[in-house]
């Protein structure tokens, strides 16, 4: 029996066995397939990243294309249409790869956030912005865009408008989480652009921007490590989402305690008798305090111990001048 179990273990080992092909196309190294996009490698190199939602960064986004259209209209003295296209999550190394070529990379840092970003130009907004700004051609003339090195003027040019993009971006974000953007860098060569480690994830803003019937694209990256201290606000479907609280109720009982009237009353001191005693006061009966004008003063609320003071005068009115307060043991 033992003989019999052995051979049969054998033969099932000799059955699991892969053969040279089958290896090669579950690490990806079939020439028949793309590597990327099958096998282990496939795992390796995927560029995708799953993200939870965010609605109010899609709103954030929406409300930067009006602030925007307005900014750039008085910028350029055009008719500028921008729309928001899209909103993707990848890693940093994919964006880098992907993004337009010959285009003019703003690095930018959140002031409040402690962390940067990045804003692109494309070559056709690029050309298309200096033509209407420097009175150039108009029409639907096609731009013949060199992969040339941009001029101190152009990049000059780009650069007034990135300042006025940023300062949209944070007006845009008032309303959810205030933020300061601030202009730190333009580059042209994306290894230059390093803001974060490859891997790492980030969302990217896809914006559409016609000029003079001519078109271009601009593009927004936030690291996610960026919108972590602000995720759980950009997670709420609406404006001032509270889970359940009613902010209005809130601020009306806020505003109602702050002018309710208390009763506040002055303790010269305390002294300890008995019933027999108190049944045998009369009219004109005197009660000796073990208290002196120096002595302190407890003023209570209720039963609730607040302050000390010293009794003075203040004109023809007795007046009791804080000098402590009562630190109550919680419970």
């Amino acid at each position: 029996m033992a003989g019999e179990e052995e051979e049969k273990w054998e033969g099932d080992s000799s059955e699991a066995i892969l053969n040279q092909d089958e290896i090669d196309s579950l690490r990806g190294d079939d020439d028949d397939f793309d590597p990327n996009k099958i096998g282990v490698r496939a795992l390796l190199n995927n560029s995708s990243v799953t993200s939870e939602r965010l609605p109010m960064l899609e709103i954030v986004f929406d409300r930067l294309v009006r602030l925007a259209s307005t900014s750039l209209r008085n910028f350029t003295q055009s008719n500028i249409e921008i729309s928001f296209e899209r909103m993707d999550t990848m890693r940093f190394s994919e964006y880098l790869r992907t993004m337009p070529q010959n285009g003019m990379i703003s690095v930018f840092k959140a002031e409040e956030w402690d962390n940067f970003g990045l804003f692109t130009v494309d070559s056709e907004l690029i050309y298309t912005l200096v033509d209407v700004l420097l009175g150039g051609r108009q029409g639907t003339a096609i731009l013949d865009v060199e992969n040339r090195n941009y001029t101190i003027i152009e990049r000059s040019l780009i650069e007034k408008m990135v300042h006025l993009m940023l300062a949209d971006l944070s007006a845009a974000f008032d309303p959810v989480a205030p933020v300061t953007f601030r202009f730190d860098r333009l580059e042209i060569n994306p290894r230059f652009a390093m803001i974060s480690r490859p891997e790492n994830s980030a969302i990217v803003a896809h914006f559409k921007i016609e000029v003079e019937e001519r078109s271009g694209s601009m593009e927004f990256l936030l690291p996610s490590a960026m919108l972590e201290p602000v995720r759980e606000v950009l997670l709420q479907m609406f404006m001032g989402e509270k889970f359940g609280r009613d902010s209005i109720w809130e601020q009306h009982l806020a505003e109602a305690l702050w002018i309710s009237e208390v009763d506040l009353h002055a303790v010269l001191d305390r002294k300890m008798m008995t019933l027999k005693d108190v049944l045998k006061w009369e009219v004109g009966t005197q009660v000796i305090l073990n208290a002196s004008p120096d002595s302190e003063v407890e003023l209570i609320c209720g039963d609730i111990p607040m302050f000390y003071g010293r009794m003075g005068r203040k004109g023809s009115n007795i007046a009791i001048q804080i000098e402590d307060k009562i630190k109550r043991q919680k419970d």
